[in-house]
Formats: C-alpha cells, sequence, structure tokens
C-alpha cells in the first residue's frame, strides 16, 4: 500500500527514514523545488526528539552536528540586569543541544533513498485516492500524511480548525559572523541563547553555527495588523531599524546596539496557533503531524513534537503493515495526549512572556527553587 507525505519538514521526513527503516516504502511531496530553494530558520532546541533520532537509527550523526554550548542562557531585562548566566561545560550531556534546522534537515534527506522525496510537488487535494498538485500532475495514495505545515491543505480534510493570532508579532533580523564583524557583541551574547525581556518586548538572540546571530524582536499583546500600523518600513532596512530602536524606549544601549549591527534582513512573522487540544475523529486514508495537526507558539516543543510525531506514526505503520486505519488510531491516541500536554505548557510559558515582570518570572520558571 502506498504511503504519502505531503511536506518535507522535520516530521514529514523523519517519518520517512523511520518507515525505511523499518522495511516500509514511502514517498514525499514537497513543493518546494529543492532542498536548497528556501532558508530553513536558525537553530533548534533538541530534547524529546532525541527520541525520534534514535528510532531513525540517527542519534550518534545527530550528535555529531548539534552544539552543546547553545545549551548556554543568559537572561536579562531591558535595562541591562543580569537575571541569569548558565554557561555549559564541555563535557556537558547533551541533553538539550542547539542544532540548525538545515543541517537536522540535510541529515534526514541524506538518510533517505534519492526517490523518496519528489520536489517540486504542491499538493493542491486529494479525492478517491488520488493526489493532485498545482501543475496538474497526481499520485495514488492509500495514506495520506499531512505534514505540510501551519498552513496545511492537508488538514482541511479533517477539521475546519485554521491557525489563530495569538497578539504575538516578531520582527527577525541577523548579524553575519558576529565573531568578525563585532566581537564585542559575540562576547556578549555568548555561545547560546541571549534573552532581554521587559515592556511586552522581547529580544531574544541566538548563535548559529554558521556564525551568524539571528535576532527576533517580540512584540506582544500586539493585533493581528500591527505590522501595517507600526511604522516600520520593511522595504527600506536601515529605516526599518530605526524605527525598531524607536520602539525601545529606555532600552540597554547594548541591546540597540545589536540591532544597529544587523544586515539588511528583515522579516515581519505574526505568530499564530491552532487551538490546544485539537482532536479530529479518526478518519481512514488520513491523518497529520507537526504543525499541521498542533501549531504552538515558538518556545521550544513544535519541531520536537513533529520528529516525534514522524518516528512513532512511523513505529506504528510498521506493526501493522496491513492495517492503517488501526496504526493510524493507535497513533493519534497517543499523539492528542502527548501534543496537547506540549501545547498546554508552550501556553504557559507565552503567558509568561507576556506578563509584567516577564524576565523575573521566567527567571524563577528557569530556577524554580532559586538556585
Amino acid at each position: 500500500m502506498t504511503i504519502a507525505i505531503v511536506g518535507a519538514g522535520l516530521g514529514g521526513l523523519a517519518l520517512a527514514r523511520v518507515l525505511h527503516v523499518n522495511g516500509v516504502d514511502s514517498v514525499v511531496y514537497e513543493r518546494e523545488s529543492s532542498r536548497g530553494a528556501r532558508g530553513q530558520g536558525g537553530m533548534l532546541d533538541i530534547h524529546s526528539g532525541q527520541r525520534a533520532l534514535r528510532e531513525a537509527g540517527l542519534i550518534d550523526q545527530f550528535h555529531a552536528i548539534a552544539r552543546g554550548a547553545g545549551q548556554d542562557m543568559r537572561l536579562l531585562e531591558p535595562d541591562g540586569t543580569l537575571l541569569l548566566q548558565e554557561d555549559t561545560p564541555d563535557d556537558a550531556p547533551l541533553d538539550r543541544p542547539e542544532v540548525d534546522r538545515a543541517d537536522l534537515r540535510n541529515l534526514l534527506l541524506d538518510s533517505l533513498p534519492d526517490d523518496v522525496v519528489r520536489w517540486g510537488h504542491a499538493f493542491t487535494s486529494a479525492d478517491n485516492g488520488l493526489l493532485h498538485f498545482a501543475d496538474g500532475s497526481s499520485a495514488t495514495y492509500d495514506l495520506l500524511v499531512g505534514a505540510d505545515g501551519a498552513q496545511s491543505r492537508v488538514r482541511t480534510l479533517l477539521t475546519d480548525a485554521r491557525p489563530a493570532h495569538i497578539g504575538q508579532n516578531v520582527v527577525e533580523l541577523g548579524i553575519p559572523d558576529i565573531d568578525r564583524t563585532h566581537p564585542d557583541l559575540a562576547t556578549m551574547v555568548g555561545r547560546g541563547n541571549y534573552w532581554v525581556l521587559g515592556d511586552g518586548l522581547s529580544l531574544a538572540a541566538q548563535r548559529n553555527g554558521d556564525g551568524r546571530v539571528r535576532i527576533g524582536l517580540s512584540f506582544y499583546n500586539t493585533a493581528e495588523d500591527w505590522f501595517a500600523t507600526s511604522g516600520i518600513p520593511f522595504d527600506d532596512p536601515a529605516a526599518a531599524r530605526a524605527r525598531l530602536i524607536d520602539l525601545l524606549p529606555g532600552w540597554d544601549s547594548r541591546f540597540t546596539a545589536l540591532i544597529e549591527a544587523c544586515d539588511d534582513t528583515v522579516v515581519p512573522r505574526p505568530i499564530t496557533t491552532l487551538p490546544v487540544g485539537l482532536t479530529w475523529p479518526s478518519t481512514p486514508g488520513v491523518t497529520l503531524l507537526g504543525d499541521a495537526a498542533h501549531l504552538m507558539p515558538p518556545v521550544g516543543e513544535g519541531a520536537n513534537m513533529a520528529l516525534l510525531d514522524g518516528a512513532l506514526l512511523g513505529l506504528a505503520l510498521a506493526a501493522h503493515p496491513d492495517d492503517f486505519p488501526a496504526a493510524v488510531q493507535e497513533y493519534e491516541r497517543e499523539m492528542f495526549e502527548r501534543t496537547s500536554a506540549a501545547a498546554r505548557m508552550s501556553a504557559e510559558i507565552q503567558e509568561l512572556l507576556t506578563s509584567p515582570d516577564a524576565a523575573r518570572k521566567m527567571l524563577a520558571f528557569f530556577q524554580p527553587d532559586g538556585v
């Protein structure tokens, strides 16, 4: 029977890999024209998702590309007060290492036979066992797995739920080759995650494996149309950086220096989520994983849940090769429970970030015993 996976993100590729190591064939249809057609984003904190990589037979290769130093954490308030600095010893276990999303995706892609991923296939619809693509082509399937992200088209086959804006708008920026171009700022940011929280805003700077520091400026409790009314001229990067600095009144000059040092990559990202605890009646022939099933706030759980979804669905299908509906029901029962808990925790963290005195509350979250 034919297993068709729509979307070559982490979850879809984890599913294809676990199926492959268990002797089950699948086909991944991806709308992008090639693996390098689009940037894959920044660093990921992989913790529970390591189980998926073990099931995929890739844990040693993952450890080889993971950055233990990425576990470092610095937490500050807008006036420059340092609340927390955690530096990871070189021999520390890789409990929550950081890894470049592109590197992890390439690891999964390289672990699959060349003909598994079909590039340039933009899924549009499915009916009567046929997938339809934007170029007019079609393909048969017995099981369709929607791994096609936040704006999933496959999701519409199972539920009317749609992502909703949660009052957070993020502007993404970056400093390339920071050790060479701005060594003072590189020292300040450190090796891992650098967070400034307060005033209904956050600045998150994260060092990537290629030497770039990615910066996300989050504006909380803002409307869905906030970018249109914010006065940020995204078509003029220099003016956009100046406007962003204007939106940080009273912030320590070290933080605004980070914004000044950024290059011309200035990207607006409204944040949306699916309802916490979203379920649907199990339907023969179709299921979902990753953001298509449970889009959460970006606080460190989404990629881990997607990897686990892919691996656990793959194991269920391998255990029931002649009964896909039973495998899907088994997978969905576990997935609904696991990801609902992760979504609730993510929503709680999101609430901390949007609250007054967010930095102190996050400090208590990281150090519940005050140590």
